[in-house]
């Protein structure tokens, strides 16, 4: 299983518009793309390197149309390798479904 890394919003602020492919079930992979990287008002706590994260929030959209439980997902990414994330359905908009990985 891909391990939980202590993640900062700018490892992902310039991966917006990339492709993470989800290993599920039913299926050998399922494509969503990061649609919104978004920084949040708090700071959330010091890290194993000593720094502080902000608080931020991840946005991907599944343009296949296949819905995800909210759960630890395993997700692979062409530059960031193997990565875990607790992704939680969101209200879908006019594309499809959405799903958010919050880190506080």
């Amino acid at each position: 299983m891909a391990e939980t890394a202590w993640f900062t919003y700018d490892d992902f602020a310039d991966r917006v518009g990339d492709e993470f492919r989800v290993r599920v079930p039913d299926a050998d992979h399922l494509t969503l793309v990061l649609s919104e990287v978004t920084a949040g008002a708090e700071p959330s706590g010091t890290g194993p390197d000593g720094a502080e994260r902000q608080q931020f929030s991840l946005i991907f959209r599944s343009p296949s149309g296949h819905q995800l439980s909210q759960g630890t997902w395993e997700l692979e990414h062409d530059r960031m390798g193997e990565l875990a994330l607790f992704l939680v359905p969101i209200e879908p908009d006019a594309d499809g479904p959405r799903f958010e990985a919050a880190f506080a």
